[in-house]
C-alpha cells in the first residue's frame, strides 16, 4: 500500500485530478500536493515546523484547486474554534464603539472571528449566562470590556475558567487588564487650566460607578490640592450633552467660573452650549476641557481642547495578551495602562482678567 510522503513536495510527474463540479476539501489538497492531511493543517495554521517548500507546494495546490478552509477544517486541524468571544456594557458610547471595532479588526487580521454580547444588565448571573453562552458557541476566549464597577466584580465573583482579558476592571486576580490612564488624563487637564491662569477648575463628572469617572474625580480634585487651589463639589453628569448643558447652565450663571474640565466631550458640547447661551464667551470668559477627543472635538465651535484616548490601542492590546493567554494559559502576563494625550485647541485660553 502506497502513501504520500508526511511532509515533502508532490512527486515529479503525478498527475492531477479534475476536481470540477464539486468543492475541493482537505484531502482533495493533500493528495494534489503529494502531503500527508496533517501537514496542510500544519501550513492553515502556520505551523513553523513545515519547510519553505512544502509550504508553498500546499499552498499552490490549495490556489489551482480554488480551495477555501472552513472554519470547521481549522477548527480540527487547531483544536481551536478560531472564535472569540466580547462582551460590553454601554456599547453604543464612543470609547466601547471605537475598542470594539479595534478588537474585530485586530481579530479578523490574526485569522479570528468575534461574537460580541451587549450586556443589558451588570449583575452576576447576567454575566456569567453571557460567557457561558459564548463558550457553548465554542469561543476560544473572552474579552470583557467593563467600565462600570459593578461589571467588574461581577466577573470576579464568577470565577470563569475561559481565558479571559479584562478592560478597565481590575479583578484582582491576575486575569490581564488593558485601560487607559484616566488618572493622567485628568491631572494634564487640570494642570493646563492652571497654567493659564485659572485660580480653579469646575468638573462636571461621569456617572458614579464608573470606573474612568472615578479616577478622573479623584486626580482632578488631588491636582487642586497640590496647586493649593479650592476644590468644589463635582456635578454629576451621564455621559450625555443633555446632562452636560444642563449642568453647564448652572455654571455660566456664576460669573466666578473660568474653567470648567468634563469628563467627556459629549457633556462638554452641552457646557459649550450653556455658556453661549449666556452670553459667556468660550475662551475668552471661561474655558473648556473634554475628555475622549471624538471625531467631531477638532469641529465644534471653537474647537475643543480635550484628552485624546488611543481606543484603538486599547482594542489592539486586548487582543494580543487575549491570544497569548489563549497559547499559554498558565504563563502570568502583565496588564497594559495606555497613555493619552493632551489636544490643545482653542477652547482654552488665559484666565480673564478681574
Amino acid at each position: 500500500m502506497s502513501r504520500s510522503a508526511p511532509d515533502g513536495p508532490a512527486p515529479k510527474g503525478r498527475s492531477r485530478r479534475n476536481f470540477a463540479g464539486a468543492r475541493p476539501v482537505m484531502d482533495d489538497v493533500a493528495r494534489l500536493a503529494g502531503v500527508s492531511k496533517q501537514t496542510v493543517s500544519r501550513v492553515l495554521n502556520d505551523n513553523p515546523a513545515v519547510r519553505p517548500e512544502t509550504r508553498e507546494t500546499v499552498l499552490e495546490a490549495m490556489r489551482s484547486l480554488g480551495y477555501r478552509p472552513s472554519r470547521s477544517a481549522r477548527s480540527l486541524a487547531s483544536g481551536r474554534t478560531r472564535m472569540l468571544g466580547v462582551i460590553s456594557s454601554d456599547a453604543a458610547r464612543y470609547g466601547p464603539a471605537s475598542t470594539l471595532t479595534a478588537i474585530n479588526t485586530a481579530a479578523q487580521e490574526a485569522g479570528y472571528l468575534v461574537s460580541s454580547i451587549a450586556l443589558d444588565r451588570a449583575d452576576r448571573d447576567t454575566v456569567v449566562r453571557a460567557v457561558e453562552r459564548l463558550s457553548a458557541e465554542g469561543a476560544d476566549g473572552v474579552i470583557a470590556i467593563a467600565p462600570q464597577q459593578r461589571v467588574g466584580r461581577a466577573l470576579a465573583e464568577a470565577r470563569l475558567d475561559t481565558p479571559l482579558v479584562v478592560l478597565e476592571s481590575d479583578l484582582g486576580d491576575g486575569t490581564p487588564l488593558v485601560t487607559a490612564d484616566s488618572r493622567a488624563g485628568a491631572r494634564k487637564a487640570t494642570e493646563h487650566l492652571l497654567r493659564l491662569g485659572h485660580s480653579t477648575v469646575r468638573h462636571i463628572a461621569g456617572p458614579t460607578g464608573w470606573i474612568s469617572a472615578d479616577r478622573r474625580v479623584e486626580s482632578w480634585r488631588a491636582t487642586l490640592r497640590a496647586a493649593g487651589a479650592q476644590v468644589h463639589d463635582p456635578l454629576i453628569g451621564d455621559w450625555s450633552a443633555d446632562s452636560g448643558y444642563d449642568l453647564g447652565r448652572r455654571l455660566a450663571a456664576r460669573p466666578d467660573v473660568t474653567a470648567v474640565f468634563a469628563s467627556n466631550d459629549q457633556m462638554a458640547l452641552g457646557v459649550l452650549r450653556a455658556f453661549h447661551e449666556a452670553g459667556r464667551q468660550v475662551p475668552g470668559d471661561v474655558s473648556v476641557v473634554g475628555y475622549d477627543d471624538i471625531p467631531e472635538a477638532a469641529h465644534l465651535l471653537p474647537p475643543l481642547t480635550t484628552v485624546r484616548t488611543d481606543f484603538a490601542e486599547i482594542g489592539t492590546r486586548s487582543l494580543r495578551l487575549l491570544l497569548a493567554r489563549i497559547d499559554s494559559p498558565a504563563e502570568p502576563r502583565a496588564g497594559y495602562v495606555v497613555p493619552v494625550e493632551l489636544i490643545v485647541r482653542r477652547s482654552t485660553g488665559p484666565a480673564p482678567k478681574r
